[in-house]
């Protein structure tokens, strides 16, 4: 049962962060392309993701949360909507 929570607390977090994508780019003054580069995905992928044609993996999401919460402009808000696992 506890792995089942885990899931769902995985699912939740990445709907967060999927929703708040287009704003946080748009705080930072950064293009997809630009973030995908930093990330290590293609912008096709992250497009079908901001889009929401696609639902993003673990690793991703781990990889936008980092880059996001070590960010001093978008950090507030990754703390506001509450998109950090716990």
């Amino acid at each position: 049962m506890e792995n089942n929570n885990y899931e769902v607390e995985k699912e939740v977090l990445i709907g967060i962060l999927t929703e708040e994508l287009p704003s946080l780019r748009a705080k930072i003054g950064i293009t997809q392309e630009e973030l995908c580069n930093i990330v290590g995905i293609s912008r096709q992928t992250y497009s079908s993701i901001e889009t929401k044609k696609r639902t993003m993996s673990w690793n991703i999401y781990l990889s936008l949360i980092m880059f996001f919460t070590h960010n001093e402009k978008t950090a507030p808000v990754i703390d506001a909507i509450g998109a950090f696992p716990t």
